[in-house]
């Protein structure tokens, strides 16, 4: 898997492949299929193709495709395909307080809101280690909602990076998402983009972007995973011209 994440090399030639589906997801494909098959053998081709769109479905939900991170110094990438539904200063979520995790003050949250119909591998922002891992049980209200980030299924993950710089991310479970799962745990390497961790069906991840880093999204945008420019650090004051 983190071959396909190697970016191409100068003389090598980028095709478009059709993307490449989660291991986690070919049990649901297998269980799918197997229905679609008995849909069509007993009830016929009526009851057989809504069976069969559910099936294809299912694989595109699973879909793994390859992407190329930009590199930067201090950039941080969209951990999460989706639309940006919130950018605001919110108090953090007591899980992800103190010292050992992002401080006590306000942070700037992005809201990247994942439908069924996006892809649902997350990714890291950055480059660092695995600080925090955070599995909190929870409701299974519409995602999209601004106080699922306090009452859903959820899970917060710390990424430090060399120079100290700490983010915090979480994934949020939704309406019909019923399971959390994590590649990756306390003490782990992580390199900007990598897979660490997915959402079933239809969720929410929040970023919480440290101080000193300007969000470069905006409202309604859509983000994609590992390529997005989430955030970076603010420009610093130039004499004469005004910020």
């Amino acid at each position: 898997m983190a071959s396909l994440d190697k970016p191409p090399t100068v003389t090598s030639t980028v095709k478009w492949r059709f993307p490449a589906m989660h291991p986690e997801g070919r049990k649901y494909a297998l269980v799918a299929g197997a229905i679609s098959f008995l849909a069509v053998l007993w009830g016929g081709w009526f009851w057989g193709w809504p069976m069969i769109a559910l099936t294809i479905w299912v694989i595109s939900f699973f879909r793994d495709p390859v992407r190329v991170t930009p590199q930067g110094e201090r950039l941080i990438v969209a951990p999460a395909d989706g639309l940006v539904t919130m950018i605001e200063r919110v108090a953090l979520p007591p899980e992800l307080r103190g010292p050992g995790g992002l401080g006590d003050l306000p942070l700037v949250r992005v809201s990247i809101f994942m439908s069924v119909f996006d892809v649902h591998i997350n990714r890291t922002p950055v480059t660092g280690t695995i600080r925090q891992v955070i599995y909190i049980s929870g409701k299974f209200l519409n995602a999209d909602l601004d106080k699922a980030s306090d009452e859903n299924e959820r899970q917060h993950i710390v990424v430090e990076t060399s120079d100290g710089m700490r983010i915090g991310f979480t994934q949020i479970a939704g309406l019909v998402a019923r399971r959390i799962l994590a590649f990756t745990k306390p003490g782990d390497m992580v390199v900007a983009g990598q897979r660490i961790g997915l959402i079933r069906f239809g969720s929410r991840v929040d970023v919480f972007l440290p101080e000193g880093i300007e969000p470069q999204v905006t409202l309604g945008q859509r983000s994609i995973a590992g390529e997005t420019v989430l955030g970076r650090p603010s420009l610093p004051a130039v004499r004469g011209v005004a910020q």
